[in-house]
């Protein structure tokens, strides 16, 4: 029993301390805590470079830096350990932790704070650790003075100036803004152009007392007196229509001007000059109108008309200028089919009118080409085609002799008759073409019959290429049996008396 109260007093006597003892507990306790106050800051910058350890971590620790800051560097910071100074006691205070200095400057700062751990325990310590806080130094140190190159912050890029553009820089949009106001105030002039030009021809050829009016019954397109004179079909073709007269049946008359409206055409025009034509048709009745087949024109177009033209290039051919008697001028070419013709259709009054040499060189400017032919393809058979230029609208009157020629000409074809020598030489040469082309009907009948024949035979094949071999031997054999019933006698059945 005195054992037992021997130890419990001296255990009670421990946890329970009195007098000097809890005094120098006490004194103890408060060594540690001040050890460890001083010694957080450095242990916290320091552990960063511990294995796993994370660099946010240490920004959280770290106070925030002023962006705006001078550029020279702060002085290195020097940390330093002290403890105060404890109650005096007989144990005596423990040793001091030695100072620890972080230098950034220095290669291999001292490692005293580290002397105190044991290396089993912590994993990752470095063996030379480098300034304490690498990153700050390094931001202030480059921090400039103006907070707009923080690199935290994303500076916006400053709008460049605009600089005014010059006119050159336009040019291709000048240019089609260009062209396009030119083409259309040249349509429109052109337009009026090809208009008052129509007009004028008119004006001087189809109203009152003038040439048509005179020569034929009705003017126009339709059949009132207030009905136009001219049809327009486009902004450079006009029509004049006239009807009424003995040995035909209606005049049309066709002006094709210069596409005036059209920018691009007027340019071309002046590179290729061309003319404003009128062609005057004229529809013959059938019995006015005998075997007559000529053409007057430019030498160069007289030959070109001879090969192309289908009616002169079967019937037709140059005629040589005649002794004895007054012919056309020198640049000019007559294409017939007989010399009687083309004599009786060049007589004296037209030579001293229009083909004679000296009234062509005043009146013949105009003059394009005549061509008359009862063989005439198309709808109608027997026409006479006068081809004339036409002036300017003011000097319109030039061709008042040319456009006399058409009244003249209808007369004189309608009455005309052949002589029978003449007749009798143009009735062989229609009979020949006429059985010329009744041959070449003929043959491109059989042509169409042949290849039409073809077209079934080879379908045919095809389909028989297609069927089986059973179905092509029954063919067969009821081919086979079909050619020997035709090739069997033919016996004729006669009644017994």
């Amino acid at each position: 029993m005195a054992k037992r109260s021997f130890s419990l007093s001296h255990f009670s006597s421990f946890f329970l301390p009195r007098g000097d003892t809890l005094f120098y507990l006490i004194a103890l306790f408060s060594i540690l805590s001040l050890l460890l106050h001083h010694l957080s800051p450095v242990s916290a910058a320091e552990n960063r470079h511990f294995e796993g350890f994370d660099a946010d971590e240490v920004d959280d620790f770290a106070e925030p830096i002023d962006p705006i800051i001078s550029s020279t560097p702060p002085p290195p910071l020097t940390t330093t350990l002290s403890v105060s100074d404890p109650v005096e006691s007989h144990h005596g205070p423990p040793d001091p932790a030695p100072p620890v200095t972080s230098q950034p400057s220095d290669p291999k700062p001292a490692s005293t704070s580290f002397d105190y751990w044991d290396e089993d325990e912590f994993e990752g310590i470095p063996q030379s650790l480098t300034s304490a806080s690498p990153l700050i130094t390094e931001s202030v140190t480059a921090t400039p003075t103006s907070s707009d190159s923080d690199p935290n912050l994303k500076s916006e890029p400053e709008p460049e100036p605009e600089i005014p553009k010059s006119i050159s820089s336009y040019t291709v949009e000048i240019v089609c803004v260009s062209f396009l106001i030119m083409f259309v105030i040249n349509y429109f002039t052109g337009k009026k152009e090809n208009e008052n030009l129509a007009l004028a021809w008119a004006s001087k050829f189809a109203t009152k007392d003038s040439i048509f009016e005179k020569n034929f019954s009705l003017l126009g397109v339709g059949e009132t007196d207030d009905s136009p004179l001219l049809l327009k079909e486009g902004q450079n073709v006009f029509k004049f229509y006239a009807s009424g007269r003995r040995f035909c049946q209606g005049l049309l008359a066709t002006m094709e001007l210069k596409s005036r409206h059209d920018l691009i055409s007027r340019l071309y025009n002046m590179v290729v000059p061309c003319k404003d034509e009128i062609t005057f048709e004229v529809y013959m009745n059938d019995d006015a109108m005998d075997h007559v087949v000529l053409a007057v024109a430019r030498k160069k177009l007289a030959k070109t008309m001879q090969k192309e033209i289908t009616d002169l290039q079967r019937f037709a051919s140059l005629v040589s200028p005649p002794s004895g008697r007054k012919w056309v001028a020198e640049e000019l070419a007559v294409v017939s089919e007989s010399k009687e013709v083309a004599g009786d259709m060049i007589n004296e009054t037209v030579l001293d009118q229009v083909f004679g040499d000296k009234a062509y060189e005043k009146f013949g400017k105009g003059f394009i080409s005549v061509h008359f032919s009862d063989q005439h393809l198309g709808s109608h058979k027997k026409m006479l085609i006068f081809k004339f230029a036409l002036p300017d609208a003011k000097n319109m009157a030039d061709m008042t002799r040319l456009v006399a020629l058409v009244p003249y000409y209808i007369d004189l074809v309608g009455r005309y008759k052949l002589s029978s020598h003449a007749r009798t030489k143009t009735d062989g040469a229609r009979t020949k073409i006429a059985q010329e082309i009744y041959k070449e009907l003929q043959n491109a009948r059989q042509e169409a019959l042949q290849r039409k024949k073809a077209e079934q035979r080879k379908k045919i094949e095809e389909a028989e290429a297609k069927l089986s071999a059973e179905a092509l031997r029954k063919k067969e054999a009821k081919e086979r049996a079909r050619q020997m019933k035709k090739a069997m006698p033919k016996m004729k059945m006669t009644r017994a008396g």
